[in-house]
């Protein structure tokens, strides 16, 4: 399911068209919310260069034509926002290129930028205002983002995905109730709260933790924090009891148990297997007696937390855990193999698509070209043309492409191996979880059974006997 919305972008008052088209393509290319650029593709540009290609486009078009722009439209974009959960960011890459391609009709350069930083997977679509041979602009026809959100549905369709009903306006049920906005304070808080919960070593690695988190710190006569979008700092003792510096530094000490604010969109912790604390290694680097007395009284807890859930799970013997932990251990193993492997696949049909497509477009000028006696003269005026040719016979012998597969056959390939990968996709995240959560239950019961403890000793005889 994919919601749709086409946006026109102006020139804003006080910039140039430069400055407008690399605030607009600058933003969709962050590293934080792509990946570090792995969820970017283009079409006819280089995404790192698009604005200045897309600049340069716009003054050819004034020297071809020799007529100036009469209105201060410079690009367009389309955002695609998907259900959460039901798609990759690379299936949702794939499903925008495809949504620019239809509907530039392959006329604009475009690229592709797929957000990975809330809860929904989103595309940033920007294609250039003018087209590729620089002789015409975007038509913006009536009720284009209707024929955007059509085209969107239908790509969607394609991939197996779900797609929105829209109801008549009297089925359409008014919204009474809107959810409190979190401010500022409570974001910190929250986040405060979750750096806790990681157990800092000391208050620097507090900080530490906290600037990984994107909030600044500010020292002074009051510490405070900003946020990436926060404008001001807000100070640690506006924040109300059990955030000041002081009692932070108690709890990161053992002298003090941190109670987090009822907050209702703080990030609550389900019920969950934790490790427990190596007291000694924490006495050792020079925590107080009062936190070994918490520390104990923490491992306690947890250890009867972790064989509660294992009963209420249906795991009942030390053996049945070992078993199970194996088990979904082979089986992330094998859903890791078969994802990475369908991926391969695709990536292959995908290179091979593309050299189809330019094999067909060039077979007549490499036949002409033959006819000719391979002229070199024919082969300088129809170099381009030639040379495509030539690669995608060297990508078939070095895919060991024996008979050309036809269009159909490999779209069909493509998108079994795309519902495949999807669905191998939702039970990897699935069973990576659950071992995850395995592998801490299986280290728990063994230091509550002692069994690390033998091991090392085993270790240790074999070590002796091997010195002997």
């Amino acid at each position: 399911m994919a919601a749709t919305r086409l946006i026109v972008l102006h020139v804003n008052k006080g910039k140039s068209v430069a400055q407008c088209l690399a605030d607009r393509t600058d933003y969709s290319q962050n590293a934080a919310k792509t990946n570090d650029g792995e969820f970017i593709s283009s079409y006819e540009c280089d995404a790192k260069t698009a604005d200045e290609e897309f600049l340069l486009s716009k003054r050819q078009y004034q020297h071809i034509t020799g007529r100036q722009q009469k209105n201060n439209i410079i690009a367009y974009q389309i955002r695609q926002s998907f259900k959460p959960g039901e798609l990759t960011p690379e299936e949702a890459n794939q499903v925008g290129y495809e949504l620019a391609m239809r509907f530039t009709k392959g006329k604009h350069a475009f690229i592709v930028a797929t957000h990975i930083d809330r809860a929904h997977v989103h595309n940033h679509i920007i294609y250039n205002s003018t087209s590729l041979d620089c002789t015409r602009k975007f038509k913006n026809f009536f009720l284009p983002g209707l024929a955007v959100q059509r085209v969107s549905d239908l790509v969607c369709a394609e991939h197996g995905l779900s797609i929105i009903t829209p109801k008549p306006y009297r089925e359409r049920a008014k919204r009474t109730t809107y959810p409190k906005k979190a401010s500022q304070r409570d974001e910190l808080c929250a986040v405060i709260d979750h750096v806790l919960r990681e157990k800092p070593k000391d208050f620097a690695t507090f900080l530490q933790l906290m600037a990984d988190k994107g909030y600044e710190f500010k020292d002074g006569k009051q510490m405070a924090f900003r946020g990436k979008d926060g404008k001001r700092f807000v100070r640690l003792r506006s924040l109300g009891s059990g955030y000041s510096e002081e009692e932070i530094k108690a709890v990161i000490g053992g002298k003090a148990l941190h109670k987090a604010k009822n907050t209702s969109h703080q990030m609550h912790e389900q019920k969950q297997f934790h490790l427990l604390i190596d007291i000694q290694e924490k006495m050792a680097e020079g925590k107080t007696g009062g936190y070994e007395r918490w520390a104990k009284k923490y491992n306690r807890k947890e250890a009867a937390k972790t064989v509660c859930l294992l009963k209420e799970k249906g795991v009942d013997s030390y053996d049945e855990l070992s078993a199970l932990t194996t088990k979904l251990s082979a089986r992330f193993d094998e859903l890791s193999d078969s994802i990475k492997a369908a991926e391969k696949r695709m990536t292959e049909i995908g290179a091979l698509q593309t050299h189809l497509n330019n094999y067909s477009k060039t077979r007549s000028v490499y036949e002409e070209y033959r006819k000719s006696g391979y002229s070199k003269n024919f082969f300088e005026e129809h170099r381009d043309a030639l040379l495509l040719h030539k690669a995608a016979k060297e990508a078939f012998d070095k895919l060991e492409v024996k008979k050309l597969p036809s269009r159909k056959e490999l779209s069909i390939e493509f998108n079994e191996l795309l519902v495949q990968k999807k669905k191998a996709y939702a039970e990897y995240r699935q069973v990576k979880q659950d071992m995850k959560e395995y592998l801490i239950a299986k280290q728990t019961v063994e230091t509550i059974l002692g069994i690390d403890r033998k091991r090392e000793e085993e270790k240790k005889e074999k070590q002796k006997e091997h010195r002997v």
